[in-house]
């Protein structure tokens, strides 16, 4: 029978345990690094742990469902996933991705991957034509993140997935800020999907954790033996606590999404605020194309005063907000992208994306709305009367 996702979020990965494990509604923890072999001819499912173990199982499996895809797998942090998912390519490959990209994998892409001989182009991919300029016969991947971080730009992924087919490309797409309850791109054609779980499928800001999915199994084994190779898995206590985390996205998106809308409608009729990025916002450039292939214009936004000191004051005379790197978790997260998610970025490479002194990054977590808005009200006045 055909579940709602909201469903699928209880109970997927979870099942099995029902029926074979003592009827266990918790998938438990196997803490073992190695296991038994019955025979010298034949092994069974499980021999060595990073190369499986049941409870990482559950959550792939699991995982997989939620996203409509075949094969999952779970890695030690999302840019383990990333760089897991890149190692896919080879010497004299080409990628082209999306140049409003969180910044670790700006650095892989541009500081790690040339050693390997496998080259890239950062573009605009609001901009197909752009995106279609770019590739070369030597591409053979087109990236995409949307919405991106930090300044929520918004790809259209049909779009993408039908010009790598033209040109015989795979299509990844960077899933964290949507999650599979509000975004589905193995659906849309796309080959791969990453997350970073840390972020909204954990959503506690306790674990670090990645995740890949493929729609086809021979990527997926493929993905595997990367996996394998390099053993960059997720341990067996955060499978644990992401499947745990994992049955309260739907609740703990839902309500974030909801007021994400509402501040960000608050500071864009702010004149101290220059810039506000949300595709929730009617005025986003983006906002046609988000909403035909997302469900929510979800939890984060990101807005832009005039300089750095006045960012410096509000984030100094901001109360609720955690100011930290990440996002995603049931508290606010107030972070300066210049100095954090893309500081591995040259200064003039976040000009170009406008990842200016003055932007701030706002992952709206699970206090009261009102209470959120009164923080930036009295943040906002402080700005004003010191005339920043």
């Amino acid at each position: 029978m055909k579940q709602h996702i909201e469903t699928s979020l209880i109970h997927a990965g979870v099942r099995d345990g029902y029926e074979n494990k003592k009827g266990a509604v918790n998938v438990p923890m196997y803490l073992s690094s190695t296991f038994h072999q019955e025979s010298i001819d034949e092994f069974g499912e499980y021999d060595y742990a990073r190369s499986g173990n049941p409870t990482r199982d559950a959550l792939e499996k699991a995982v997989a469902e939620l996203e409509g895809g075949v094969r999952a797998h779970a890695f030690s942090s999302g840019i383990a996933a990333v760089s897991a998912a890149l190692m896919l390519l080879s010497q004299g490959d080409h990628i082209v991705i999306t140049e409003d990209v969180y910044g670790g994998t700006y650095r892989f892409v541009s500081k790690v991957l040339p050693r390997l001989g496998i080259t890239h182009t950062f573009v605009d991919f609001t901009d197909l034509a752009a995106v279609e300029a770019a590739i070369t016969p030597a591409t053979k991947l087109l990236y995409m993140e949307t919405p991106s971080n930090p300044t929520l730009g918004i790809t259209d992924i049909r779009a993408v997935v039908a010009l790598a087919k033209q040109h015989n490309c795979l299509t990844f797409l960077d899933n964290t800020f949507m999650t599979p309850l509000h975004q589905r791109p193995l659906e849309l054609g796309v080959d791969v999907v990453i997350h970073s779980a840390t972020k909204f499928l954990s959503g506690h800001s306790d674990i670090i954790a990645g995740l890949t999915v493929t729609a086809d199994e021979k990527l997926g084994q493929e993905l595997y033996f990367i996996q394998n190779s390099f053993g960059n898995i997720l341990g067996v206590q955060d499978s644990f606590t992401l499947l745990q985390n994992i049955k309260t996205t739907d609740v703990r998106f839902s309500r974030s999404a909801e007021s994400a809308q509402k501040i960000a409608e608050f500071l864009a009729a702010n004149s101290l605020v220059e810039q506000v990025y949300y595709p929730g916002l009617a005025s986003h450039p983006g906002y046609e194309i988000h909403h035909s292939q997302s469900t929510s214009a979800g939890a984060v936004l990101s807005f832009r005063l005039p300089s750095y000191e006045a960012a410096k004051a509000l984030v100094e005379a901001m109360k609720i907000p955690v100011f930290a790197v990440s996002l995603g978790g049931v508290e606010s997260i107030l972070s300066y992208p210049a100095k954090m998610s893309h500081a591995a970025m040259e200064p003039e490479e976040r000009a170009k994306r406008g990842i200016t002194d003055g932007l701030l990054r706002f992952s709206v977590g699970l206090e009261h709305v009102e209470d959120l808005i009164a923080d930036f009200a009295q943040a906002l006045e402080v700005i004003a009367v010191k005339a920043i």
